[in-house]
C-alpha cells in the first residue's frame, strides 16, 4: 500500500493532537479571564464611594465654560480626591464630547481644543517617601482612563502638560472597580502564539512530515492558512477605499505635505503628461537654485506657497520620483474604471494598493521558499519550512511595510512582490534531471527518479524564463536597487549557459535554436525596462535619471553626498545597531544614531542582524555550500555578496533609512537557509530523494537526537524573541508614523494590558 495512502486512512487529529488543543484552549481562556481581567477581580470589593463628587483643584488649573480644565501653571497643576483604599484603581471621567464641540464651535480662541492624549501624575499625599506613578489617558481608549494608585487617604493627580493646554477632564474618581473586559485582539494574540508553539515545539507532527509540494493536502494547508491575511486584507482595503480623504495638508509657514502622490501621478498618465498636476509658485520657479535649503527657507518665510514636501521639482513642474509601474498597474486601473459612474474617477487609498501588494508578496514570498527548499533540502520538515518562511518575511522588513502604508511603502512591496514572483517563476523553468536508482538488471529494480541537479543543456521552459524575466524587469518601475536581483540569473541558468556555450563552439546546436532561452529573457525584459527608460527620458532628460536629485527634502540633493567619515558608521547602524530597553510599554525604544556629520537618517530601533540575529547563519554558507546542489548554491553565494553590496548602496544613496532593509534583507534571508536547515533537521535534510520511499524511512518516522530537539527548541525561542520585539517596534513612539499619532486607541488600549498590571 502506498505511503500516501497510509497517511490518508489517518485520522486528521490525532487524540494527543486534540488534547494538547483544548489544553491551550483553556490556557487562553484562563489568562484571558484570570491574568488579564485581575484588576476587575482585585476590585470587586472595592466600596465605589463617590462622596467626593467635586475633586479639590490647584492653583494651577481652571474650569472652562464647557467644565473641561485649562492649565495655568504647570507648577501647581493638581486635583485632590479622598480615597479609602478599597480600591487601587482610580477612574478618569471625561468632559462629554458633544458639549467640547459645541464649545470649540462658539469659542473665539481657537487654541482651546482639548488634547485627545494627556499625562497625568498619581501621588499618595498621605505618603511623601512613596514615589509618584505617571500614566497617560487618551480619550480614544476607554481602557486607559482607569490609572493605577497606591493611595490610602488622598489621591493627588498632577495634570503635566504645558501651560495652556486644556484637557478634558471631568472629575478623577477614587474607589472605583474597573470592569471585566474580554479583548478579542488579545486573544488572537495568544491564539497565535499558542499555534506556533504547537506547530514549531520539538515533539510536533510537523517536524515528522516531509515537505512536499505535490501534496495535495499540503497545498490545501497553505491555502487555507493563506486565507486568513486575504481576507483580513480585502476587509482592510474595503475599509480604506470607503472612508478614502485627500491625504493632503500644509503647515503655515512650511511646506505642503501630499502623500497621494501616486493617485496624483496616475491622473497625470490619464490626462497625457508626465508631471503632476499641482500649482508651482512663480517666486519658486524664478529662483536661481530652488534646491537650495536657504533659498527654500527665504520662500517659505516669505508665505511663498506651495511647496511640496519630497516632490521632485525639474523644469517648473512637479513631479514623483517614486517608481511609476505602481501607478500603471493599480492606480491608473482604479481611477479608470471609477470614471464610469463618477465625474474624472476616484482615486486609489495609497494604503489599500500597499495591502494589495503586500499580500502578493505574501503569497509568493512563501511559494518560493517551499521551491527554493524542495530544490536544496528534499528532506526539509514541513515545521522547519514554516518557521524560514516566517524567518524571511521578518528579515524582508514585511512588517514595516506593513505597518506604514503610504506612497514610502509602495514601490519597496511592489519590488519585492515582483523579485519573488520572478525567482519563484525562473526556478519553476529548470526542469529535473533524472537518473537510475537500482543496478541496472531487470530483477534489480531499476527506478527512474528525478533529480534537481541540472545537467548541461537541460530543457527550460521559454514561458517561465520569460514570466520572470518581466517580474524581474518590473524593478526598475518600482524600486531600481531590485533590478540587480536580474544577476542571480546567472549562476541559476549556468548550467544551460555553459551547455550552449559549449554546443555553439562544436556545432552540434544551431545558433536559432541555441538563442531561444537568452532571447526569452531579454527581449521580455527590454519590452518592460525600455518604455521606463523612455518614461525618465521625457521627464528628466536621460533613460536612467529617475529624478531624485531633484526632490524637496531636508538637502539640496543636487550637490549632497553622503560624507566619507559617515560611511562606517552608517553600515554598523544597519547591521548592528542595538536595542534600547525601557522600563514601561513597549519596553522599547528609538536607539540614537550619532554621526560624525550631517546625513539623512531615520529613527530605528535596532540593525538588521539585532532585529533578525538568525541572518548571521548566512555567513556559513561558504562552509555549507558543498551541501547545497548545483546551480543553487551559486545562486545562494552570489546572494550574500549583492546582499553585502546593497548595503555599501544604500548607505551611500539613501543614508540610514529603516525601510530600506528591505533591500538587502531577503539576500541574507536565503543565504542563511542552507546553515538553518543543517542546525534543525541536520546533514540527512540535503541527500536527494531516491525513489518513494517506506513509511519506515520517512522522516516523520525516525528518531531524533535530544541534542536536535534541543536546537530546534533554541530556535523555536530565537523566533519567539524576534516576533516579539518586531511587534514592540510597532508601538514605539518616535518612530516615523509612530501609533501614539496614528492610532492612539490602538496603542493605549494595548499599553493598558501591561500598565492595568502594573507592568510598567
Amino acid at each position: 500500500m502506498p505511503s500516501s495512502f497510509r497517511q490518508f486512512r489517518r485520522p486528521i487529529v490525532r487524540p494527543r493532537t486534540l488534547a494538547c488543543l483544548c489544553a491551550f484552549m483553556l490556557v487562553i481562556v484562563a489568562l484571558e479571564c484570570a491574568v488579564f481581567n485581575l484588576p476587575f477581580w482585585t476590585t470587586l470589593a472595592a466600596s465605589t464611594d463617590t462622596s467626593a463628587a467635586a475633586n479639590t483643584l490647584g492653583p494651577g488649573l481652571e474650569r472652562t465654560e464647557s467644565g473641561m480644565l485649562k492649565v495655568t501653571d504647570p507648577t501647581r497643576a493638581w486635583l485632590e480626591v479622598k480615597a479609602d483604599g478599597t480600591s487601587a484603581y482610580a477612574r478618569v471621567d471625561l468632559v462629554d464630547a458633544s458639549d467640547a464641540g459645541k464649545s470649540d464651535k462658539s469659542s473665539e480662541d481657537k487654541q482651546e481644543r482639548p488634547l485627545s492624549t494627556f499625562h497625568l501624575r498619581l501621588a499618595d499625599t498621605g505618603h511623601k517617601d512613596r514615589a509618584s506613578r505617571a500614566q497617560a489617558v487618551s480619550t480614544a481608549s476607554p481602557r486607559s482612563r482607569f490609572v493605577r494608585t497606591d493611595a490610602a487617604s488622598t489621591i493627588r493627580v498632577w495634570v503635566e502638560e504645558t501651560k495652556g493646554a486644556i484637557v478634558p477632564i471631568a472629575a478623577v474618581r477614587a474607589n472605583v472597580r474597573v470592569p471585566f473586559q474580554w479583548d478579542w485582539l488579545r486573544v488572537a494574540v495568544l491564539a497565535f502564539v499558542v499555534l506556533l508553539l504547537m506547530l514549531w515545539r520539538p515533539g510536533s507532527r510537523l517536524w515528522r512530515t516531509r515537505l512536499d509540494p505535490s501534496d495535495g493536502r499540503q497545498r490545501r494547508m497553505l491555502a487555507l492558512t493563506l486565507a486568513v491575511p486575504a481576507v483580513m486584507t480585502l476587509w482592510a482595503v474595503g475599509w480604506q477605499i470607503a472612508n478614502a480623504a485627500p491625504l493632503s495638508f500644509h503647515e503655515p509657514g512650511g511646506y505642503t505635505y501630499d502623500f497621494d502622490q501616486y493617485a496624483q501621478t496616475a491622473d497625470a498618465l490619464l490626462h497625457g503628461h508626465t508631471w503632476l498636476d499641482l500649482p508651482v509658485p512663480q517666486a519658486l520657479a524664478d529662483a536661481a537654485n530652488p534646491y537650495d535649503i536657504t533659498t527654500r527657507n527665504r520662500l517659505l518665510a516669505e508665505g511663498v506657497t506651495p511647496i511640496y514636501w519630497d516632490h521632485a521639482f525639474h523644469d517648473s513642474r512637479w513631479y514623483s520620483y517614486f517608481g511609476v509601474l505602481p501607478a500603471v498597474l493599480l492606480f491608473v486601473p482604479y481611477q479608470a474604471v471609477t470614471s464610469l459612474w463618477v465625474d474624472g474617477g476616484l482615486s486609489l487609498p495609497t494604503s489599500a494598493a500597499d495591502l494589495l501588494i503586500m499580500f502578493g508578496f505574501l503569497v509568493f514570498a512563501c511559494l518560493l521558499i517551499v521551491r527554493l527548499l524542495a530544490r536544496i533540502a528534499p528532506r526539509t520538515s514541513v515545521a522547519s519550512a514554516s518557521m524560514i518562511v516566517v524567518f524571511f518575511l521578518l528579515a524582508t522588513n514585511a512588517s514595516y511595510l506593513w505597518f506604514r502604508t503610504n506612497f514610502y511603502s509602495v514601490p519597496i512591496a511592489a519590488s519585492l512582490l515582483f523579485t519573488c514572483l520572478g525567482l519563484w517563476l525562473w526556478l519553476g523553468a529548470i526542469q529535473p534531471a533524472h537518473r537510475v536508482v537500482g543496478d541496472g538488471r531487470p530483477d534489480g529494480g531499476v527506478t527512474v527518479v528525478a533529480d534537481w541537479t541540472v545537467a548541461d543543456g537541460a530543457p527550460l521552459s521559454l514561458p517561465h524564463l520569460a514570466g520572470g524575466a518581466v517580474c524581474i524587469a518590473a524593478n526598475f518601475g518600482c524600486r531600481p536597487t531590485f533590478a540587480l536581483s536580474a544577476l542571480l540569473a546567472f549562476p541559476l541558468f549556468w548550467p544551460q549557459i555553459r551547455g550552449i556555450v559549449r554546443g555553439l563552439a562544436s556545432r552540434r546546436v544551431r545558433v536559432c535554436r541555441a538563442l531561444r532561452a537568452p532571447l526569452a529573457i531579454i527581449v521580455p525584459a527590454l519590452v518592460v525596462v525600455a518604455p521606463l527608460m523612455a518614461y525618465n527620458a521625457v521627464r528628466f532628460g536621460g533613460p536612467l535619471n529617475f529624478g531624485s536629485d531633484y526632490q524637496m527634502t531636508v538637502t539640496d540633493m543636487t550637490h549632497y553626498r553622503l560624507p566619507s567619515v559617515d560611511l562606517p558608521y552608517m553600515i554598523v547602524y544597519y547591521l548592528l545597531l542595538p536595542l534600547r530597553f525601557t522600563q514601561s510599554f513597549p519596553y522599547l525604544s528609538i536607539s540614537p544614531t550619532p554621526m560624525p556629520q550631517w546625513a539623512y537618517y531615520e529613527p530605528m530601533v535596532g540593525g538588521f542582524f539585532v532585529l533578525c540575529p538568525l541572518a548571521l547563519l548566512a555567513f556559513l554558507l561558504p562552509r555549507l555550500r558543498h551541501r547545497v546542489p548545483r546551480p543553487y548554491r551559486g545562486v545562494l553565494v552570489v546572494s550574500l555578496a549583492l546582499a553585502a553590496a546593497m548595503v555599501l548602496i544604500d548607505a551611500l544613496e539613501g543614508g540610514l533609512g529603516w525601510r530600506y532593509m528591505a533591500d538587502f534583507g531577503w539576500l541574507f534571508a536565503l543565504s542563511a537557509m542552507p546553515a538553518m536547515l543543517r542546525l534543525m533537521e541536520g546533514r540527512d535534510a540535503f541527500e536527494p530523494l531516491a525513489d518513494d520511499e517506506d513509511e519506515t524511512d520517512d522522516p516523520k518516522y525516525r528518531r531524533v537526537p535530544l541534542h536536535r530537539r534541543a536546537v530546534r527548541l533554541l530556535m523555536m525561542l530565537v523566533m519567539f524573541a524576534c516576533l516579539a520585539v518586531m511587534i514592540a517596534s510597532c508601538f514605539v513612539p518616535g518612530r516615523d508614523d509612530s501609533l501614539t499619532a496614528n492610532n492612539p486607541g490602538l496603542f493605549y488600549e494595548v499599553r493598558c494590558w501591561f500598565v492595568l498590571l502594573n507592568f510598567s
